[in-house]
């Protein structure tokens, strides 16, 4: 946990704030590892804070969307709508309790940009919306190990419906323009992205 305690630590001196308690970082690594996740874990996690060095070269706000990818999926639950959204509310309180309402706005922002539903508009928001699928540039090896896991976070779905479901998630994504928001991961994860994405949709 040393990694990303000091991740952890990081994000808040480059936001300019106070760390919050030790019992925050605690509480999200505690949630990263609740027993109905799969993909949604810490190994997640990891891969998203391991591309800091992007995000400190690409955001306006690096720590910010650092603190966002901290909470972004630390409400999790398969049976529910709004998980987004709860992340978004704790990380916008803990930010604010921190020392500033403002960024706390601008993280929520940022972590309501995952739900995928619309391009982003502001810088930060591209960079955190490209790293938080970077999984689908990932080699095939990984690619695979994240499909299963999708399915097991999925496996009180029926298989006929699921593979429904996921084949149009899938083709969705073939359908955009372009799957990457900043030019740097376009040019490094775009076509292997969509080489996934065309396997994965020819398996369902």
């Amino acid at each position: 946990m040393n990694d990303l305690l000091s991740s952890w630590q990081s994000a808040w001196g480059l936001v300019g704030l106070v760390e919050p308690p030790r019992s925050t970082f605690d509480a999200l690594c505690r949630a990263y590892a609740e027993p109905q996740r799969h993909y949604h874990t810490l190994q997640h996690l990891r891969e998203c804070l391991a591309q800091d060095g992007e995000i400190e070269r690409l955001a306006e706000r690096p720590g910010e969307v650092l603190l966002a990818l901290w909470f972004h999926d630390a409400v999790y639950d398969t049976h529910a709508r709004g998980n987004e959204a709860a992340s978004a509310e704790w990380a916008r309180d803990t930010v604010a309790a921190a020392g500033s309402r403002e960024a706390g706005d601008r993280v929520h922002a940022l972590i309501m940009a995952t739900e995928h539903h619309a391009v982003p508009s502001t810088r930060d928001a591209k960079v955190m919306v490209d790293v938080d699928l970077s999984i689908l540039g990932a080699d095939a090896a990984r690619f695979d190990e994240y499909e299963r896991q999708v399915r097991e976070e999925y496996r009180h779905v029926p298989e006929l419906l699921f593979r429904t479901k996921r084949r149009s998630v899938l083709q969705g994504f073939l359908a955009r323009p372009r799957l990457y928001n900043t030019e740097a991961y376009v040019d490094r994860l775009e076509a292997k992205a969509r080489e996934n994405l065309r396997r994965s949709v020819e398996r369902l």
